[in-house]
Formats: structure tokens, sequence, C-alpha cells
């Protein structure tokens, strides 16, 4: 699937406000941390542990949610691998803007091919993008299906599901790795918040 511009008369709108004064103003960088891993390995729910808490110390943070994506932007895509690329081709558009405004993005879908990863890592500027595997056995993906899902899959009901019908690649070389099935919420959280602190996103707290 091409991603160039159907029209050629366009050009990129540059800002006239720097990303040294959007940190002035924020007092923090912007980066997009991106949680990859099945469905039910606790990708949505350690982003919004780690949204909040980013937020509660004053921290520009959102969420972008793949349900919720799917919802509206991306509401014309299905599950086949074309549409698959497609769909994180457009959010990594759409982080690479929020990260523009100063904004730190966490982003939380399956994601399951390594190569539209990568290529949202280059569409990033360098040191932008924060590769996270949320690390979980399938076995215990399917006793956490809350939405019935795996079931579903299994049934032959639900095509194309990951980690069932369809495959998941992992990524080679992640900034961080989740244990969820070893390490509750808050703790994998907190692994994500010192990597920010580490790599001088976030100021340590006065």
């Amino acid at each position: 699937m091409s991603t160039e511009p159907k029209s050629k008369n366009i050009t990129w709108s540059h800002s006239h406000v720097t990303a040294e004064e959007r940190r002035a103003l924020t007092g923090h960088g912007a980066v997009t941390v991106w949680f990859t891993g099945l469905s039910g390995s606790g990708k949505s729910t350690i982003a919004t542990t780690v949204e909040r808490q980013l937020v509660e110390h004053g921290r520009h943070a959102y969420v972008l949610d793949g349900d919720n994506i799917r919802q509206g932007l991306n509401s014309n895509l299905g599950f086949s691998p074309e549409d698959r690329t497609e769909n994180i081709r457009r959010i990594g558009e759409v982080s690479k803007l929020f990260n523009d405004a100063g904004v730190i993005v966490l982003t939380a879908f399956i994601s399951p091919y390594r190569a539209d990863r990568d290529r949202v890592r280059e569409t990033l500027p360098e040191g932008t993008f924060v590769e996270v595997l949320v690390d979980c056995p399938l076995e215990e993906c399917e006793k956490r299906d809350v939405k019935g899902l795996y079931k579903k899959a299994r049934a032959g009901e639900i095509p194309e599901f990951t980690g069932i019908s369809a495959p998941f690649e992992e990524p080679e070389k992640p900034e961080i790795v989740l244990a969820t099935a070893e390490s509750s919420v808050d703790e994998c959280a907190q692994q994500v918040l010192d990597y920010l602190l580490k790599t001088g996103v976030i100021p340590a707290q006065q």
C-alpha cells in the first residue's frame, strides 16, 4: 500500500514554535511510547496507568487506544494484513503530530508486524520512539480474556486473530520489556516511568 500523498501540490508547513520552546512550556520532552503485545497482555491497562501518573505530575500525556482509534479515525479498516499495516501507519502519523505539539504519546496496539513498527520508528525523530514489549504468555492472555475474544477465535468466529490464526512478531530490540505475568501493573508502569526519567524525557522531581 502506497504511503505517498495523492496530491503533488502540497508541502509540509513548519511550526514557528520550536521543540525547545515547547519543552520550556511543558517542562518535559515529547516521545511516543509504543506498547505492543497480544490481546490481554496488559497494554491498555499499563498505558493508562502511566498516563495517569504523568498527568498527576503535570506532564502532558495521552493514550491512543486501539479500540478507540478503530471507532473513528480507522473505522474503515479491518484486520487483514494490509489493513493492519495501514492502521499502524495512520497511528504513527498521529503520534508524530502529537509529539510535534509537545505531548508524550502512549499507544496501546497489538501491532503484530515488526516491519510496521519499524516504519513508525523511522517516521519519528531519532530517539523519540520507545518500543515496549508487553510480554505475556498466550495461556495467561486467554485466562484474562474478559471479552471472550480468544474463545471466539478458537471457535473460528474471529478470523485473523493475533496469536491464534495470525502471527505476532516480537520486537528484536525493544527499549523496554514488561513481564506482565510476573509483575504488577504498578511495577510495570514504574518501569516505563523510570526509563523516561533515565533518558531525560521527564525531569526528576524537585
